[in-house]
């Protein structure tokens, strides 16, 4: 069938949201929309929704492909168009661009054969309506760091890098240019406990909201009624900048996870290390990737890595059932130091180092500083899962005003792996930076330049 912008929208919401089962006359289409989409939260909002299925994508699919549409709502927020009928048509049509029929479609899903189908920006617009429209969530919380960056995520579960790739190279060619992208890979959801086995959360691709309702399009009028609430809440009009245009800032330290070589991850990602979302750009060889910029912060790659837990919370026990079994970590011996809580958090230089054997190395006073508040945090039940609730900044000054002579004990291995910091029933493990050192664990992959890889460390690269 010959590609027309119906069709091209309707591609985009089965492949965003359509998840096929064993019946041979029904599938359906998940909007994960959550609170987002819930009565209760918003009745105005899912009165629109309902609207949306109805006079949008019913009469699309009854003249396309013959199929009935209702939907059904979940009491979180989610939504589900149930497709009835003869899906014969709509399968074949799926699976001549090589979209499997199976199970939730945007885990698996390849749309390199459906982007030279788009062969006009209207195509292109629409096809990506469909996916914004099932999975392009608009909420407030979707924003850079204040109200005047609002943010379109694009939300894909599963491990298909080269869907995501795909289609930010899509929303490049109609000049809307993505801020970001989150990847579904440890080193970004697990960056500072390598132990940390809460990683798979899928993709976010983040595009700003001005952009997309320049470039971009929804079908759906509540998607649209949102983006023009939340552009509301901005003082500033965002213009992005292409990929290969982007200048990279230092990135964060990240530590080398257990995981980096789950058969999860596709083969070109699989066993590298990744220290900016940019970077696997690269490693996926994208022609928009600023490789000059990647380049760059490879050379200094040892300033972004640690083959440590960079910080890991927890009891007393569980900090000290992890250097137990960890056979560089219970050789070590750790002579205790008293550490003044009201001397460490007044430190003038809180990105400086502490007990290392050289200018660049030791451990982060802000990481010593952030521990101390989680500790009294933990202690004084102001824990929000492992994070302390309100600024942390805050908790050690009330906790002092009460306790001024406070202290916490610190536990200091006699060669430069991590430390642990103790305080009632709790404790934190936190890694070394070591630069100089950690250099020597970088090689790159033979069959890719931009692919890092970290071997693991030993005793006798910290002699």
């Amino acid at each position: 069938m010959k590609m027309d912008t119906d069709r091209a929208y309707l591609l985009g919401l089965v492949i965003g949201g359509g998840i096929w089962g064993n019946a041979e006359d029904v599938f359906r289409i998940r909007l994960p929309y959550k609170q987002w989409g819930s009565y209760e939260a918003n009745p105005q909002r899912a009165g629109q929704i309902s609207q949306d299925v109805m006079r949008v994508v019913s009469p699309l699919f009854r003249a396309i492909y013959g199929l009935s549409i209702s939907y059904d709502t979940v009491g979180s927020g989610e939504w589900n168009i149930l497709c009835e009928g003869d899906l014969t048509d709509l399968r074949a049509e799926l699976e001549s661009y090589g979209i499997v029929c199976e199970g939730e479609v945007r885990k698996t899903a390849n749309i390199n054969n459906i982007v030279p189908a788009l062969v006009d920006e209207n195509l292109k617009r629409r096809f990506i309506a469909g996916l914004a429209d099932t999975i392009g969530s608009t909420k407030q919380s979707h924003r850079r760091f204040t109200d005047d960056k609002q943010m379109i995520s694009f939300e894909i579960n599963g491990f298909e890098y080269h869907f995501v790739c795909a289609l930010c190279k899509l929303l490049h060619s109609i000049k809307c240019y993505p801020d970001q992208i989150l990847w579904n890979h440890p080193n970004f959801h697990c960056g500072m406990n390598p132990y940390d086995k809460k990683w798979k959360k899928g993709f976010k691709l983040r595009v700003y909201l001005d952009q997309y309702d320049k470039f971009g399009a929804f079908a759906f009028a509540s998607k649209a009624t949102s983006t023009k609430q939340n552009i509301e809440l901005e003082n500033q009009t965002n213009i992005a900048i292409p990929c290969a245009d982007r200048e990279i800032k230092s990135p964060s330290m990240s530590c080398v996870h257990c995981d980096e070589d789950s058969p999860l991850l596709p083969d070109d990602i699989r066993g590298g290390h990744y220290i900016h979302n940019k970077h696997v750009c690269a490693v996926l060889g994208c022609e928009h990737a600023p490789y000059a910029e990647v380049r760059k912060i490879l050379c200094n790659a040892e300033n972004y890595i640690n083959p440590f837990p960079i910080m890991v919370k927890g009891t007393r026990s569980e900090i000290e059932s992890i250097i137990s079994v960890n056979p560089l970590f219970n050789k070590r011996v750790y002579r205790q130091v008293e550490l003044s809580i009201s001397t460490i958090s007044n430190a003038k230089n809180n990105l400086g180092l502490m007990w290392g054997n050289g200018s660049n190395s030791g451990y982060p006073v802000s990481k010593i500083i952030r521990a101390i508040a989680y500790l009294i945090a933990a202690g004084t039940g102001q824990l929000n899962g492992s994070r302390p609730k309100g600024s942390e900044e805050q908790i050690i000054k009330s906790y002092l005003r009460q306790h001024p002579q406070s202290v916490v004990m610190c536990y200091l291995p006699d060669l430069l792996t991590p430390m642990y910091i103790s305080m009632g029933d709790y404790s934190v493990l936190i890694g070394p930076n070591n630069p100089q050192v950690y250099r020597t664990l970088i090689s790159y992959d033979e069959n890719n330049r931009f692919k890092l890889k970290v071997r693991q460390i030993t005793e006798d690269d910290l002699k």
